[in-house]
């Protein structure tokens, strides 16, 4: 009996070894060829266990046996023992540091994704980093729950007045139904009251209409919109109608740039630098005087002069739909050249299809969706007041539009 207590005691004593003493030996375990996964796995593990120790001794509780736990390092992955107590409340410290890597797992796999790499492509990063080879599924996973972020960002609440919206669709091709085919997506991006700007949705349907833009209007008050001053969009038949329907009393502006490029494809290319000049008279956009009625009549001028050699540029002068192209002549001069056109929705545009164009055909809408609100979500610059509609005397323009 004397002898079997002897030997509890005796293996219950630890052995007290300074630093070098731990350094020495780890070093000679190397030499003697333990690679350094396997090393550092036995010091993490004899870290935690001595930690348990304390924490038995603390706290009157018992060891438990110990639990799997994966980690990686050095390329190649540990499988860690952590040990586990009695009563269940023992957490390592170690674990804080397991948690952060599995974290910054996560926002790597974020990072790649919506940086336009395939779920495969991120598996092979993750596999070069940590030395562990992820599935397409594991990634997916990872990948799944950045897109319910972005997706419901899509959902937010929105201001109840936006003196300004610029629409427009972009057409990305989408896996639907075993074939691929290229859908319209709807963006629209608002500046605010404060002259800052924002993504409010992205929407995807097949083909662009009028009336799929008043569906997405309308979406856009159910998130409590209720007040538009001005949209901006092109020149989509019928879209200045659907609009008002949602939004009545609103001013429409249609894109100068979008009819620019229509009126030079109708000529000849030796006559496309006259018509150009011409259109300058048309469209004295700095002209503090120059008012919408002067720009219709120097509009008709514009399509009889031309119209003489293309009929169709006659018929368009005939048309008082084109007085939406002078909207903003009502606006202030240092507003107008930015609210002319939808430049700013079309140069997103270019932003989405370089992350969009890495990914070829994706797999159904709800993934172009989540990498196009990425994009929109990290434009730093829409955070930042934009300066002329700041010092505009008339904004937020707040029942000042005629």
């Amino acid at each position: 009996m004397r002898e079997k207590k002897n030997a509890l005691k005796m293996k219950k004593q630890t052995l007290e070894l300074s630093q070098d003493q731990i350094i020495a030996a780890l070093s000679l375990m190397q030499e003697r060829g333990f690679d350094r996964s396997s090393l550092l796995k036995m010091t993490l593990e004899a870290m935690m266990r001595a930690e348990r120790d304390v924490h038995n001794e603390q706290e009157c509780d018992l060891g438990n046996g110990y639990r799997p736990r994966r980690a990686f390092a050095h390329g190649k992955t540990l499988e860690l023992q952590v040990p586990r107590t009695r009563y269940g409340n023992f957490k390592p410290l170690l674990l804080s540091v397991l948690k952060d890597q599995d974290e910054e797992m996560h926002r790597l796999c974020h990072s790649l994704y919506t940086k336009g790499l395939t779920t495969e492509q991120v598996g092979d990063v993750f596999e070069e980093l940590y030395g562990h080879n992820y599935s397409k599924q594991s990634i997916s996973r990872m990948a799944s729950a950045t897109k319910e972020e972005l997706l419901g960002w899509l959902e937010r609440p929105l201001d109840a007045v936006y003196p300004m919206l610029f629409i427009d669709c972009t057409f990305v091709p989408v896996r639907r139904e075993k074939s691929v085919a290229k859908e319209a997506f709807y963006t629209v991006l608002g500046v605010r009251a404060d002259a800052t700007r924002e993504v409010l949705t992205i929407v995807n349907t097949p083909t662009e209409s009028a009336s799929g833009w008043e569906d997405v209007l309308r979406d856009l008050k159910a998130r409590g919109v209720t007040k538009v001053h001005l949209i901006v969009s092109d020149g989509l038949t019928g879209i200045e109608h659907a609009t008002a329907r949602q939004f009545p009393g609103c001013r429409h502006q249609l894109c100068v740039t979008h009819l620019k490029r229509n009126l030079l494809n109708r000529v000849r290319s030796n006559r496309k630098e006259a018509l150009a000049q011409d259109l300058k008279e048309v469209f004295q956009i700095e002209n503090p005087a120059y008012t919408p009625e002067d720009a219709m009549q120097a509009w008709k001028r514009f399509c009889l002069k031309w119209g003489r050699q293309y009929p169709a540029i006659l018929k368009m002068g005939e048309d008082p739909r084109y007085a939406l192209y002078f909207t903003v002549l009502d606006l202030p001069p240092s507003v107008r050249r930015m609210t002319w056109t939808t430049n700013w929705v079309e140069r997103l545009n270019r932003d989405y299809k370089r992350v969009l164009k890495m990914r070829g055909a994706l797999p159904n809408e709800n993934a172009v969706i989540a990498l196009m609100a990425n994009v929109a979500l990290t434009k730093r610059r829409y955070d930042h007041p934009v300066h002329n509609l700041k010092s505009a005397p008339q904004f937020p323009w707040v029942g000042t539009l005629k």
